[in-house]
């Protein structure tokens, strides 16, 4: 496949994902991105890399992957630059579930069993397991439970060095460069007009995080790809006080919803600057990014539930984010059969970071004719909730 060209549009750590797979394959890529490399979604995470707010199904297989291959990956990474190795700040620190009522309890329970049948390890806690692991969370829980394989990157970091890999194996990258439309022949696209002139290229990947679903339109095959906001308050540095990532067993409703109003749940984590994320929150307000008051008053209320003594922390700051949600929860992998030459890479709302690295490889391996490693049909182009063809719920027409 050498001389074969790939445009990655998109620079996101998806983007440079992919761009590392098909760089490293012999492709000539070049990455194009409206801002800058990891600005948007990429930068406004949280860097989770998990397996447990996951149901068996393609996602978690996709998961699984991901969790699989990102010390491989990072080895690689180290291999060329032990700097941007560690400026992924990798943590694979495993994830605690805690439930505070007794609903939640059963529900976490049967959802952990449906885990360990497909290879999920995910151990009970009793009340002293708990405290021995997370000595500040709440004593008034249901049940606990361990996810010793989830981890924790750092996502611009984790998103420059995947990056840097494409670059050192000979791809490009153009940023302040939007793209505005395809060029197309005999139903093959075979080019894109940017603000910066034409790009030319075999194959483009549409690898626009929140904005794919504009961008596919722009290019005449549109995907049903659609922002939901997220929010992230920071408390500025602390004692050690958070050990893994912690969350209530509310979470993963939150992640499999799609009502399109506010959804919270505790989520709560530290970094290595002493700075705990307190997250999280789920809306459809389209690409509205102001912050609102009163879902960073119902985020850190969810917090406090798991740890009381977070409320004397200073805040330090607050973010929020888009993230590329897809109506059946299932990213979006693969060729489109609508336009020749163009694929996809995108639709993995919150857990993008995670399954990137994965993504990319599965997109290698479908690009290149090259066994795989899962089944790739449940993320084909052509389900109806991508092409826009199911039916939206009154409640998902968000202001």
């Amino acid at each position: 496949m050498n001389g074969t060209r790939v445009a990655v549009l998109g620079a996101g750590i998806v983007g440079a994902a992919c761009a590392r797979e098909l760089a490293l394959a012999g492709l000539e890529v070049t990455v194009v991105d409206r801002g800058g490399a990891a600005s948007a979604t990429t930068s406004h995470g949280e860097g989770n890399v998990l397996v447990s707010d996951k149901g068996p199904g393609p996602e978690l297989e996709l998961a699984q992957l991901s969790r699989k291959l990102w010390p491989q990956v990072l080895a690689g990474v180290a291999e060329r630059s032990v700097a941007a190795a560690h400026g992924v700040e990798w943590e694979p620190k495993g994830g605690i579930v805690v439930a505070t009522t007794d609903a939640g309890a059963d529900g976490l329970t049967r959802f952990a069993a449906d885990q360990r049948a497909v290879g999920v390890r995910a151990d009970v806690l009793d009340a002293d397991a708990l405290a021995e692991a997370e000595p500040y969370a709440t004593r008034e829980h249901t049940a606990a439970l361990h996810y010793p394989e989830d981890a924790q990157v750092q996502p611009a970091g984790a998103a420059a060095a995947l990056l840097g890999d494409a670059l050192a194996a000979g791809a490009t990258l153009r940023t302040g460069c939007e793209v505005l439309g395809a060029v197309t022949r005999s139903g093959r696209i075979t080019g894109v007009r940017t603000s910066a002139g034409p790009l030319e290229a075999d194959w483009f990947v549409n690898a626009a995080g929140p904005w794919s679903g504009e961008l596919s339109a722009r290019l005449g095959a549109p995907v049903d790809v659609r922002p939901r906001r997220g929010d992230v308050l920071v408390t500025a540095p602390l004692p050690p006080m958070v050990f893994h990532k912690v969350y209530d067993a509310d979470y993963v409703g939150a992640v499999g919803s799609s009502a399109g109003d506010l959804q919270t749940s505790a989520v709560v984590e530290s970094t290595r600057g002493g700075s705990v994320l307190i997250g999280s929150s789920r809306r459809r307000v389209g690409f509205d990014d102001r912050l609102r008051p009163e879902v960073l008053s119902a985020v850190a209320a969810k917090a406090l539930r798991l740890f009381p003594t977070l409320a004397g922390a200073a805040v330090m700051r607050a973010y929020g984010g888009f993230r590329p949600y897809v109506p059946d929860h299932l990213p979006v992998i693969g060729a489109d059969p609508r336009l020749d030459g163009l694929w996809h890479a995108g639709g993995h709302e919150g857990a993008g970071i995670g399954l990137s690295v994965g993504t990319g490889r599965l997109l290698r391996n479908l690009m290149l004719g090259e066994p795989t490693d899962l089944d790739a049909n449940p993320f084909r182009v052509d389900r109806p909730a991508v092409l826009g063809t199911t039916p939206r719920p009154v409640s998902e027409e968000s202001p």
